[in-house]
């Protein structure tokens, strides 16, 4: 996997946990906040922290966000910042912006304002902690494209010494394996698994139908 660089803005709850994770999968982060105290927090946690009013363009216009892959504002709760500042980026020319929406509201201007790739913590986490509780066998939920998902499960009983071949889950039940991961290895098996005889403990990647994947009582 290549490095890539990020810049986060806003070192709240996600852009302070967002940050120190993209940096543990090994990427370069830049953080900015205009909270001195916040930013010596995570110096030590990130390539680069920097104090500065992403609201005011001054503040930003020496920042390398030319060279990024993304910038991500994760200013939620202050919608004129959020604004502000989503504005200013633009007007510097970064081309991939991901923006924090915390409501509706939010989320039409953000949209008004050519941004595309917007997230909501929240209420994914919510929707998140929601399917868990819906199916007690899956570790993760993630929503793929209208009416499809993507599941985390650990191996059902029924499956483990069996290959994705034998249970061409595919043909039975319209639903896929994309992904095999061993718990104690980082990178999942992803090309070449169909003949791969599954363990109790892999954690098995599913993508399906929402209908297909609520139905699932695996064992």
């Amino acid at each position: 996997m290549s490095t890539k660089q990020f810049v986060v803005i806003g070192l709240g709850n996600s852009g302070y946990f967002l940050s120190r994770h993209l940096t543990a999968l090994g990427h370069d982060v830049l953080a900015i906040d205009k909270n001195a105290s916040k930013i010596q927090d995570i110096t030590s946690s990130v390539a680069q922290a920097v104090v500065a009013d992403s609201t005011r363009k001054q503040q930003l216009v020496n920042l390398p966000f030319a060279k990024v892959d993304s910038v991500v504002c994760c200013i939620g709760e202050d919608l004129e910042a959020s604004l502000l500042t989503i504005l200013n980026l633009k007007e510097l020319g970064v081309k991939h912006i991901i923006a924090k929406s915390s409501s509706p509201a939010h989320t039409s201007i953000l949209e008004k304002l050519g941004v595309s790739d917007i997230f909501h913590p929240e209420r994914d986490m919510a929707i998140s902690l929601a399917e868990r509780m819906n199916r007690p066998n899956m570790l993760d939920y993630l929503p793929f494209m209208d009416g499809f998902s993507i599941i985390e499960l650990v191996c059902p009983e029924t499956f483990v010494g069996k290959t994705l071949k034998a249970l061409s889950l595919t043909n039975k039940l319209g639903i896929q394996v994309i992904a095999i991961r061993d718990p104690l290895e980082t990178t999942p098996k992803i090309g070449n698994i169909a003949d791969y005889i599954l363990r109790d403990q892999d954690v098995l990647f599913i993508i399906g139908p929402n209908e297909v994947l609520d139905s699932l009582n695996f064992k």
